[in-house]
């Protein structure tokens, strides 16, 4: 099967999923951040536990991309230490609202995109400079120094 042929099967077969609810052993985790190599750092939606890394099968590899935030159903696996599941179904939004509407989705979880949705479009009259990083390797600029300059110029235009 050619490349273009393989990534339309599985194009298709995540658009035209059945919404089928989670079994016994799969799991709806959240990703944290990409360790490269096809793995993925996983948080579950117990607060208890730590985070663990999944697998990215072969069928999804250069076809399907997850990133930070993205939810997935995976299954445990029983080889290796630090792996302990295999994605299995990347989470669309019509996943998580029939599975909201089903109560399978974890409390945990909740509705954190769409509150921060909400708050992005609250702050677009701002020009979003504070929802950018400090650059540390520019020097810091003081409010008060351009004050204070300000006022040096002031006393010394009245002499």
């Amino acid at each position: 099967m050619s490349r273009v042929v393989r990534r339309k099967h599985v194009l298709k077969e995540m658009m035209e999923d059945d919404f089928e609810l989670p079994t016994e052993k799969q799991q709806i985790v959240r990703v944290v951040s990409s360790r490269g190599n096809n793995l993925h750092e996983v948080e579950t939606a117990e607060a208890n536990t730590e985070n663990f890394l999944a697998s990215m099968p072969n069928k999804f590899r250069k076809n399907v991309w997850v990133k930070r935030g993205d939810y997935v159903l995976v299954e445990p696996i029983e080889e290796g230490d630090k792996v302990k599941a295999e994605i299995c179904k990347i989470l669309t939004p019509e996943h998580i609202k029939e599975y909201t509407k089903a109560g399978v989705w974890p409390k945990a979880f909740g509705k954190k995109r769409e509150h921060e949705q909400v708050e992005m479009d609250s702050d677009e009259d701002t020009d979003g400079d504070d929802l950018l990083m400090r650059n540390p390797n520019r020097p810091q600029e003081d409010c008060d120094s351009d004050e204070d300059d300000d006022g040096e110029e002031n006393t010394s235009d009245d002499d």
